[in-house]
């Protein structure tokens, strides 16, 4: 599975971006997928997952009520609306697929569980 996320940029505190991510190769339509992010000196965090049926999502408390997680299969893509961005939320975002079908809840939140990884887009957030 090849992935390919756009849609970061610059934005005020309190602003609005669309992540997207891409996908080709494998069965996207049969993989859950998740959006992880890295700041300056930190390690990568789990920000979301949602199931390959779709569905509403999981996620990081520090994101919970204003990220939303969405997948179009037909598009062989998956989005992250993000909202009410604060200076917190900069770093690049990842998009990333598990193509273990019987990953649990306790590990969704561990990028060493996921088996493939886009490129990453920055997302900076102006205080």
């Amino acid at each position: 599975v090849q992935l390919q996320a756009s849609g970061g940029g610059l934005v005020q505190a309190g602003g609005s971006l669309r992540l997207s991510c891409a996908a080709s190769g494998g069965t996207f339509r049969r993989t859950d997928m998740a959006w992880f992010r890295q700041a300056p000196g930190k390690e990568r965090e789990f920000v979301a997952r949602i199931r390959w049926s779709g569905g509403s999502g999981y996620y990081a408390d520090s994101v919970k009520g204003r990220f939303t997680i969405s997948r179009d299969n037909a598009k062989n893509s998956v989005y992250l609306q993000m909202k009410n961005l604060n200076a917190e939320d900069t770093a690049v975002y990842y998009c990333a697929a598990d193509a273990e079908p019987f990953t649990i809840l306790s590990g969704y939140y561990y990028a060493r569980n996921y088996d493939y990884w886009g490129q990453g887009t920055q997302v900076t957030v102006s205080s």
